[in-house]
C-alpha cells in the first residue's frame, strides 16, 4: 500500500473566488472524484481544512491510499484528476507532498 499526502496554501482570491470558496470547491471536486469509483486502486481519501491558522499552516491536506505506485501513477494522469489539478494550480500559492509505503 502507498500513502500519498498533499498540502496546499491557497491564494486569498483567485479565479473569481475567495480562499474559503476555493477550499470548498476543491474539496467537493476531490470528494466527487473519489466517490465516482473511477480511480482503480484508490482505497481511501481524506480531505481536511486547516483549523490552526498559524504561519506554518497549510490551508488544506489530502491524504489518499493506493494499492500500489502504479495505481498512484494512473491517478495522476487520469483526466478527471488532471482537470482538478489544473484548477488547483490556478488557486494555490504553495504545495507540499510526500508518498510512502506502509
Amino acid at each position: 500500500m502507498l500513502r500519498h499526502i498533499v498540502m496546499w496554501k491557497f491564494a486569498d482570491f483567485a479565479e473569481g473566488r475567495t480562499r474559503d470558496e476555493n477550499l470548498d470547491l476543491v474539496a467537493s471536486m476531490l470528494k466527487s472524484l473519489y466517490e465516482s469509483g473511477k480511480i482503480e486502486g484508490l482505497r481511501s481519501m481524506e480531505i481536511g481544512k486547516d483549523t490552526g491558522g498559524t504561519d506554518m499552516s497549510y490551508d488544506m491536506a489530502l491524504i489518499t491510499e493506493f494499492d500500489s505506485e502504479q495505481c498512484l501513477a494512473n491517478y495522476r494522469v487520469h483526466p478527471d484528476h488532471a482537470a482538478i489539478s489544473r484548477y488547483v494550480k490556478k488557486v494555490r500559492t504553495a504545495r507540499a507532498t510526500v508518498d510512502y509505503e506502509f
